[in-house]
């Protein structure tokens, strides 16, 4: 099986040859606790453990591809304030001791994060902040952003506050504010205004909706959805899902 995997790797790869590649591709990675269940695993902890660290591999399959923007979805702000806490404390520490550490490690990528951090305990939002320190002066490596406590509704109303905070430091009437409200205004007051909206989102687990990620940068991705659980996404999926977009663009385009 293995042989016939990586014949069918490398002619998507042959196929990939003078298409576009995304800039930046967004993933939501879903199904790790459904994943742990048809494993027949009793705790669905265990399927965040395999979906963690299943991330370095989607990471590097990207960075072998051209691909030097990645944001991943490690927890929406509902999933943190509704989750059993037992979960959901497991999931932060897997953020402290896998994510955060393996780019303190991987050198060909610089952190950002995205989301509420105040919903989060001290010991992981530290731990972030310290990696996105760490790894600031990397100049030439691509741009990890993880998306923790994040909505992407919550993102558009704290743009739209820091517009209203910066207009009442100035003294600046809301007149004025309402006047030169723009998609730009907003857009450079986004948790991440310096990166470039994602061309490319794909969303695992079978799952047909974007759920609140990234709502104001995805209005003119393309997205793919996949059927397979998170920990189950192989690399010939994430070739396929660039061969699509690259014939997408070609057709939209040509």
């Amino acid at each position: 099986m293995q042989v016939l995997y990586d014949v069918y790797a490398r002619i998507l790869r042959r196929q990939l040859a003078g298409l576009p590649i995304p800039r930046h591709i967004a993933i939501a990675m879903d199904g790790n606790r459904r994943w742990a269940r048809r494993t027949g695993y009793d705790d669905v902890r265990i399927g965040h453990r395999f979906g963690a660290e299943h991330l370095e591999l989607f990471l590097r399959w990207c960075s072998e591809a051209g691909v030097h923007c990645v944001t991943a979805w490690v927890a929406s702000a509902d999933n943190i304030r509704r989750r059993d806490s037992a979960e959901v404390d497991y999931l932060m520490q897997l953020t402290e001791t896998v994510l955060a550490e393996h780019v303190r490690r991987d050198h060909r990528w610089r952190l950002h994060v995205a989301g509420q951090l105040d919903l989060l305990p001290d010991t992981t939002a530290r731990a972030l902040k310290e990696a996105v320190e760490e790894t600031r002066d990397r100049t030439d490596a691509g741009d990890l952003t993880l998306a923790i406590g994040y909505s992407g509704r919550l993102e558009v109303v704290d743009a739209v506050r820091a517009v209203l905070d910066e207009a009442a430091a100035a003294g600046r009437s809301l007149e004025d504010v309402a006047d030169e409200l723009s998609e730009d205004v907003i857009g450079r007051h986004l948790y991440l205004p310096e990166l470039p909206d994602p061309d490319l989102v794909i969303r695992t687990s079978g799952e047909l909706r974007m759920s609140d990620f990234l709502l104001w940068q995805a209005t003119r991705s393309e997205v793919e959805f996949c059927d397979l659980y998170w920990p189950a996404f192989r690399q010939v999926d994430l070739l396929r899902a660039l061969r699509t977009y690259g014939r997408r663009r070609l057709e939209r385009f040509s």
